[in-house]
């Protein structure tokens, strides 16, 4: 399954997307806490002291498409489950063995507005996770499904947020 799906039974909203990737549950964890690997798919260097509940996070855009983020990480389960704030959102990875790779789930808390833009953002992140490369111009296409699946039940969608 590669579309997100909109979760609306908990205080706020979730984005819930869900790859089975190649690699066994301990390269993808790598891939969701070290520097190095995280620079290949996802956007932003997350900067921490050491990965524990409770730690501080720094989320610092490469490209300075958007101001620095706070964080702290809310669960650390290696190889199973990591969870940490992003700002005012939530990520949460569930990684789970399939065979001999991963049933890798994440869920993307969010403000409403913002549902339809992180969707297609994730998708396109979690492409690149996989090896492989994002359409050209897929994170539009990606967004304007996302916004005509999501507004019914959310509400207006938010394009993509303005440099700062």
């Amino acid at each position: 399954m590669e579309d997100a799906t909109l979760e609306t039974t908990g205080t706020r909203p979730a984005v819930r997307l869900e790859r089975t990737l190649r690699q066994p549950p301990a390269v993808v964890w790598r891939a969701l806490i070290d520097c190095e690997e995280l620079a290949a798919w996802f956007p932003c260097d997350i900067l921490t002291e050491e990965w524990k509940v409770g730690a501080a996070l720094r989320f610092v855009f490469r490209g300075g498409e958007w101001h620095d983020l706070e964080g702290t990480v809310l669960e650390y389960d290696e190889p199973r489950v990591l969870a940490y704030t992003w700002g005012d959102d939530v990520l949460r990875f569930e990684l789970e063995a399939a065979g001999e790779g991963t049933r890798l789930v994440l869920i993307n808390e969010v403000d409403s507005p913002a549902a339809a833009r992180n969707a297609a953002g994730w998708e396109s992140c979690l492409d690149r996770l996989e090896g492989r490369t994002p359409p050209p111009d897929g994170w539009q296409e990606r967004f304007e499904r996302y916004v005509a699946a999501f507004e019914p039940a959310i509400g207006h969608q938010d394009g993509p947020p303005q440099r700062p």
